[in-house]
């Protein structure tokens, strides 16, 4: 279990034991956005990391982005910078175009452009 997934089960167990507690409603819907906004981040970043052990113009890509070499951290700050310039209006709409969108192709298609 890699970091993001302890810290996607520490909020699902957190979230749960406000709901079992029985505490503010409002509080526990924010926590429960934040999960689905982690969970569909996460599950992005696994797809691309995976295409990219098997593609090395992915990591190369990566790389030439500023993101320096494969590794789960670095393809997840890819996965979530590039989900924050996504057009979402509203929650559930940017959750759908995470898990809509298509990292992979985002990462060939657009040029050479350094993150920092």
């Amino acid at each position: 279990m890699d970091e993001y997934q302890r810290e996607i089960n520490e909020l699902q167990t957190q979230i749960d034991a406000m709901v079992e507690a029985e505490e503010d409603p409002k509080e526990i819907a924010e926590l429960q956005m934040q999960l689905q906004i982690l969970q569909a981040i996460y599950s992005q970043t696994v797809r691309v990391f995976q295409a990219g052990e098997e593609d090395p113009e992915l990591r190369r890509r990566l790389a030439m982005r500023g993101y320096g070499e494969w590794t789960l951290d670095n393809v997840y700050a890819f996965v979530f910078e590039t989900s924050v310039d996504l057009p979402g209006q509203g929650h559930r709409s940017f959750v759908g175009e995470i898990r809509e969108a298509d990292f992979v192709q985002e990462l060939v298609s657009v040029g050479t452009i350094d993150h920092q």
